[in-house]
């Protein structure tokens, strides 16, 4: 079950992989690189629990946060072209 499981996920990420190669814009190879992290994070529990090592999941998690917050500066980058910018909801600048 875990194998397939695998199978199915590798499937899928090579899917989003292709999206994020053809992605007609930045917001959609964006988005296929945080599937493809949500997946692996799947995958990474999957495999600690088909071998054994249900541990894993602990590695899982914090690629889970270290996907989030990539994914959140990546777009803040692409938005505004620079990380420390000042991100106002308004649209306005800071102070």
């Amino acid at each position: 079950m875990f194998a397939v499981t695998a199978a199915a996920l590798l499937v899928a990420m090579g899917l989003a992989m292709c999206r994020a190669l053809l992605g007609p814009t930045a917001y959609d190879r964006v988005l296929a690189l945080n599937n493809i992290g949500t997946k692996t994070v799947v995958l990474i529990a999957v495999l600690g629990f088909l071998n054994g090592r249900p541990d894993f999941l602990d590695l899982a998690i914090a690629y889970a946060l270290i996907n989030f917050i990539g994914t959140i500066a990546v777009l803040k980058y692409i938005e505004y072209g620079d990380l420390g910018a000042p991100s106002r909801p308004d649209g306005g600048e800071a102070n």
